[in-house]
């Protein structure tokens, strides 16, 4: 072997080694490019095109928005997003909340105690709209049991009743989540400055005054993540939906993610359904984009 060959071998093997991570995940960035970001684009172009049962290329412009915003079940859909969304963020982040304090007291079992706050988050959300279908089932759920002990006069028809219905889910979705936002609210908690609350202590801080001025404002990042992933949950709620109401009574509980696949999929009007989709997009872009922004920001500063 020549000289030349020799001085050239280590070169040729840091080249390899520098270009081997790229070759392995060279497939993923692939697949991802073609079958999230592409499949996104086209579903963007398809909003403008006159497409119904299968997609086609005729441009119509914004129509498919104008007709979107005329329908009264994308308006009952969009009130119903509302209504769940609003209440899920804010049960959720304070159930979550009091769960963390009273895990943070350091008591006996903590681990057990949450293990099982977080056990909901590892089912589906189609296996707790199912359970959850059937505790809230009046023939033979909670309201049958209770009746069954005697009392006759107990009700709980909710998932029955158009006006409460929008609840269950609220009510199915809290459980499941809570545990998680704990976990977080829980992690926030253990990476606060013991020293500052010691001395805040010292000085005759009433432990609501602690936690009102001192903890509760350094969470302020667990309340941030915690928000963009409840709402990204809330907007994309579809399994949750289907599981334990179907979207009813009716379009009681109807909400965007039901709608876009009902137009695109069993009312064929594909291009009113990929309207409605990149709405959802939107909505959901509006929301994690300015908080990357501001992660990234302060990771600079």
């Amino acid at each position: 072997m020549s000289h030349a060959a020799t001085e050239n071998r280590p070169a040729l093997l840091d080249r390899l080694r520098e270009a081997l991570p790229k070759i392995v995940l060279s497939p993923t960035v692939a697949i991802v490019a073609i079958f999230v970001y592409g499949f996104i684009a086209f579903t963007v172009y398809l909003s403008f095109t006159n497409s119904r049962i299968l997609p086609t290329f005729d441009l119509v412009g914004w129509k498919n928005y104008e007709n979107l915003f005329k329908i009264r079940a994308w308006d009952i859909a969009v009130s119903n997003l509302l209504v769940f969304g609003i209440l899920y963020i804010v049960i959720c982040c304070a159930l979550g909340l009091l769960l963390a304090i009273l895990l943070d007291q350091r008591i006996r079992a903590e681990g057990f105690i949450r293990t099982i706050y977080l056990y909901p988050m590892a089912l589906s959300f189609i296996v707790t709209g199912i359970a959850w279908k059937w505790f809230l089932d009046p023939g033979i759920g909670l309201e049958a049991v209770v009746q069954g002990w005697g009392f006759e006069n107990f009700k709980f028809g909710w998932i029955k009743d158009r006006d409460m219905a929008i609840y269950t889910i609220v009510i199915a979705a809290v459980w499941q989540t809570s545990g998680f936002v704990m976990a977080m609210f829980l992690a926030g908690l253990r990476g606060i400055d013991s020293e500052m609350m010691k001395a805040a202590q010292i000085d005759g801080a009433s432990t609501f005054a602690l936690y009102r001025r001192i903890v509760i404002p350094q969470l302020r990042p667990a309340f941030m993540s915690a928000f963009v992933v409840l709402a990204h949950m809330a907007i994309k709620s579809y399994d949750l939906v289907i599981a334990l109401t179907g979207g009813g009574p009716g379009t009681a509980t109807e909400v965007p993610a039901t709608f876009m696949y009902s137009y695109t999929f069993t009312r064929n009007q594909m291009g009113i359904g990929a309207a409605s989709a990149v709405i959802m997009l939107m909505t959901i872009a509006a929301i994690i984009v300015p908080y990357l922004w501001s992660e990234l920001r302060e990771k600079k500063q």
